[in-house]
């Protein structure tokens, strides 16, 4: 077992720890741009579909803790349970119960050190870029469409004009499709533009080595059949019968 594994059975991967972390401060960042952004309401509109994205992973995530943990009273009344389930409801002045969320990341920083996580994190590092590609995904996505529609908002001939707009054109060149139905067509917009379509280049090649690494890679299993087979040529033992094998099969054939 890791070394980080063994210090906390509560804590699931390190990875998937830190990715709930990472969201729940995306979370959090969204409250305080919701009450910031309160008389604009095609800001808001984004940061609120981005919520709603949020809210079933964070749904899945008390489940799966649920589930898993080897006693549920002690995690539901214990480590903060409650607290995931009431921060994954879908209303805004609950989300605040996601800064427990935000504190179990901060206590594995803390409890493991920082050299374990990084050993931790490379070594599933296949599995951590998938959870890397997905938040980094949905921060071009929500900060794409924000500052793209605030740079078109008083662009003459502007096409991007609405919420629903803005997160159209960012995921589709985040995706690199490029429909080309909306584009910006202010300066600033166009700077945008290119960062998203470089992160969107970038994004998407990590997830295609991730699925080529998925599927290309020899399991675990036939990883340790290799290792043990190898371990096996190299005994001594194993090459003297192996050598008493071919001169008797050698006697046997004159």
């Amino acid at each position: 077992m890791a070394p980080a594994a063994k210090k906390n059975r509560e804590l699931k991967p390190i990875g998937y720890e830190l990715f709930i972390g990472a969201l729940s401060v995306l979370s959090i960042f969204n409250l305080i741009a919701l009450f910031i952004l309160k008389n604009d309401v095609n800001l808001r509109y984004v940061v609120g579909i981005i919520n709603a994205i949020l809210l079933p992973i964070f749904l899945f995530d008390f489940f799966y803790r649920f589930f898993t943990t080897e006693s549920k009273s002690t995690y539901f009344f214990r480590k903060f349970g409650w607290a995931d389930l009431i921060s994954s409801l879908p209303f805004p002045r609950v989300k605040i119960f996601r800064l427990f969320r935000l504190w179990r990341v901060i206590r594995l920083i803390l409890e493991f050190g920082a050299k374990d996580l990084w050993r931790e994190f490379i070594t599933h590092r296949a599995e951590n870029a998938l959870y890397t590609v997905f938040f980094l995904v949905l921060c071009v996505l929500e900060f794409g469409s924000l500052s793209v529609l605030a740079a078109e908002s008083s662009a003459p001939n502007a096409n991007i004009t609405s919420a629903s707009d803005a997160i159209w054109w960012a995921y589709v060149t985040i995706t690199t499709v490029g429909y080309g139905d909306q584009y910006p067509v202010s300066n600033a917009g166009r700077v945008v533009g290119i960062f998203v379509m470089t992160a969107g280049v970038g994004l998407f090649g990590t997830l295609s080595g991730f699925l080529a690494n998925l599927f290309l890679a020899p399991s675990a299993a036939e990883e340790a059949k290799e290792e043990a087979d190898e371990a096996d040529s190299n005994d001594p033992k194993a090459k003297i019968a192996e050598l008493k094998r071919l001169i008797e099969a050698q006697e046997k054939a004159t």
